[in-house]
């Protein structure tokens, strides 16, 4: 009798095992899909959408199946040799990004996605009519309908607060005003769209960054008529207004912003590049990171992490602070420009990292550099936690965030970072469930044309 229960025990056992592997097992039509890489009237350089892993019983998978578990094809029935580049990218929860960019325009793209070759979700999925690829000059004539099929929110609230300040603009008055104020001593570039065209003057010695500019305007005039408009934009990285509201101060359009000026901040050159050039000339772009998040956060090395150049004096500060500290900080310059090298203080100077070997670190510290670290939306789209710098600067997007939510804030003399720290590790799984979603300010390329247009 007892062999017999025993017997039965065994074999409920191997039941219920294989049960629930079955039930671990991705599970084609529960797997979901979605993104606006699957919507004909979205117009980026590469596209993009997800992929949520779901087994049979309905149950989303928070850690990785594996980085080959799904295979995305896009074809187009008009064109047998469509030239398109796929990237599936594991962010290591169960989800992943998938991109591509086209490399012609094509007419009825079909996408579909496969589990051990049967069709994930609602596969194929099919982009109806002309599908733009990046260089084709096909501008939408309506602004208000690109906006809607670029899903762009109804407003941004550092644009509404800096445009506030400008209820009306004098065109003539504003040129002369700010090239008398900033023209000889500061570099800028005058911009002028008229008939959907790009017309540019430099005034300065130093203009080379324009190209970052240049280069985004005329990939925003193929995908959107834009109105006629005429504006400054200030290539260096200091923000340059600091006349106050009252004292009527000049419209200049910068990549940084600070407490104690007036400048209309947008993207940084950064950021529009990486978006012009996903899966072009840069490896570092806000979906790449994503796939490149480094280990688990179990195995994760549990210090906080920092490198970079001397280009704030806390820095060095930083670099000192780990080298009496360096259980819980690892921190050292790759370079030194802007102070005198002492390597009885900062030690020597050290190779670059790659930056996606930073999330090999549970924690990263983002401290200002000559205005804000414009690191920080590419630490925000790993799985670390973020410290962040306490600081008059701030980019585009800062509003957005909120402390203890998308970061941990230390202040600007760097007196409380350790005790921050040692925080961290007190509250392992309270720090880690927030910061594991920061991603989401990453994913949204179609965010910085929205910005643009809208200025």
């Amino acid at each position: 009798m007892l062999r017999k229960l025993l017997l039965l025990l065994m074999l409920c056992i191997i039941f219920m095992t294989r049960r629930s592997k079955a039930a671990a097992a991705p599970s084609a039509s529960h797997t979901l899909i979605w993104g606006p890489g699957l919507e004909t009237n979205i117009f980026l350089p590469a596209r993009f959408f997800f992929i949520q892993t779901v087994d049979s019983t309905g149950r989303n998978f928070t850690t990785s199946p594996g980085e080959k578990t799904f295979e995305v094809k896009i074809t187009s029935p008009t064109d047998p040799y469509a030239r398109i580049w796929i990237q599936i990218l594991d962010r290591n929860d169960g989800s992943f990004l998938v991109r591509y960019r086209m490399y012609a325009s094509y007419t009825d793209l079909h996408v579909q996605i496969l589990l051990k070759d049967k069709l994930v979700g609602k596969s194929p999925y099919v982009l109806k009519g002309a599908v733009y690829h990046e260089s084709c000059d096909c501008p939408e004539p309506s602004g208000a309908l690109w906006e809607k099929n670029m899903h762009c929110p109804a407003s941004f609230s550092q644009i509404e607060s800096d445009l506030s300040v400008f209820p009306s603009v004098d065109p003539d008055h504003n040129t002369h005003e700010i090239l008398n104020r900033f023209g000889k001593r500061h570099s800028l570039c005058h911009y002028t769209i008229k008939n959907n065209q790009v017309y540019i003057k430099t005034h300065g010695e130093h203009v080379g960054f324009r190209i970052f500019m240049d280069a985004f305007l005329l990939s925003l005039t193929r995908k959107v008529k834009v109105p006629d408009i005429e504006f400054f934009v200030n290539l260096g990285d200091w923000p340059l207004e600091k006349r106050r509201v009252s004292e009527k101060p000049s419209p200049v359009f910068s990549w940084c912003g600070s407490n104690d000026t007036q400048d209309i901040v947008m993207p940084t050159y950064d950021l529009t590049e990486s978006v012009l050039e996903t899966m072009g000339r840069v490896s570092l772009d806000m979906m790449s990171v994503q796939g490149h998040t480094g280990p688990v956060w179990e195995q994760k090395i549990s210090k906080a992490f920092w490198r970079g150049r001397d280009s704030r004096k806390e820095r060095l500060e930083l670099v000192k602070l780990a080298r009496a500290n360096p259980d819980m900080l690892d921190a050292a310059l790759t370079n030194f420009f802007f102070f005198k090298h002492d390597e009885s203080l900062y030690g020597p100077l050290v190779k670059h990292v790659s930056f996606f070997d930073f999330f090999k670190y549970k924690y990263q510290i983002n401290v200002d550099g000559t205005v804000a670290a414009y690191r920080l939306p590419y630490l925000l789209a790993g799985d670390s936690a973020v410290f962040k710098h306490d600081s008059i600067y701030y980019e585009h997007f800062y509003k957005q965030l909120q402390p203890w939510v998308h970061y941990i804030p230390f202040k600007a003399d760097l007196s409380d970072l350790l005790e921050k720290i040692q925080w961290a590790r007190d509250h392992d799984e309270e720090v880690h469930h927030p910061y594991s979603h920061t991603h989401i300010y990453g994913v949204h390329m179609n965010t910085k044309y929205c910005i643009l247009n809208c200025l």
